[in-house]
């Protein structure tokens, strides 16, 4: 489920507690989390009406929206078979800012982060690395162009390095991704033999 900006910011400054959704099926589940450009959410409840459920006044509002009309146009705007109101307040800051900027990686760090990445590429293919490589390599390239080069489409491309920035490896650009501090800090402890901080140091 993405949010826009105004969306993520009315949540996390207590003005929106409601996203209006049309799904054929539900993408939310209660109790899940989101991360968004103004921080981590948590959904609260999701509730599953017909696809022609009109919103009243007051879900329109908790939404964000001016009037029940605009919050119907908006959600008009896409048809499918159910509407979902979907209960949502805000976690926290998100942290991966920080986690990125952070390469002084212990040996544990880098065997925690290559552990995970090594359940990824078992759960499909070999992909992490690489990914890695070709993001410090071209940085800044447009993302259908790395997508091309790996022959990946480009929303399932885009969902992996989302994976990468979840563990603090990457950074998005305005267009394409560079290696955060963290990333060229685990990409040298791993790739060129540099030996790194031990936790107990």
């Amino acid at each position: 489920m993405l949010l826009d900006r105004p969306t993520a910011d009315g949540v996390a400054d207590g003005t929106i507690s409601l996203v209006l959704r049309r799904w054929d099926k539900p993408r939310a589940r209660p109790g899940g989390t989101q991360r968004t450009q103004a921080g981590t959410i948590r959904i609260e409840s999701v509730t599953e009406h017909p696809g022609g459920y009109r919103v009243s006044a007051a879900q329109a509002r908790a939404a964000g929206f001016q009037d029940a009309a605009t919050a119907q146009a908006q959600l008009d705007r896409r048809p499918a078979a159910h509407t979902y109101l979907i209960g949502v307040s805000h976690l926290g800051p998100d942290e991966r800012p920080e986690l990125a900027a952070d390469d002084e990686l212990t040996d544990a760090d880098v065997a925690a982060i290559s552990a995970r990445l090594a359940r990824w590429d078992a759960a499909t293919e070999p992909w992490t690395s690489e990914y890695l490589e070709m993001i410090a390599a071209y940085e800044a390239i447009r993302a259908p162009d790395l997508a091309a080069r790996v022959g990946l489409d480009v929303p399932r491309f885009k969902r992996r390095v989302r994976q990468l920035k979840g563990l603090g490896l990457t950074i998005s650009l305005d267009v394409g991704y560079r290696l955060a501090p963290r990333g060229r800090a685990y990409l040298a402890a791993t790739t060129a033999g540099r030996t790194p901080r031990r936790s107990d140091d």
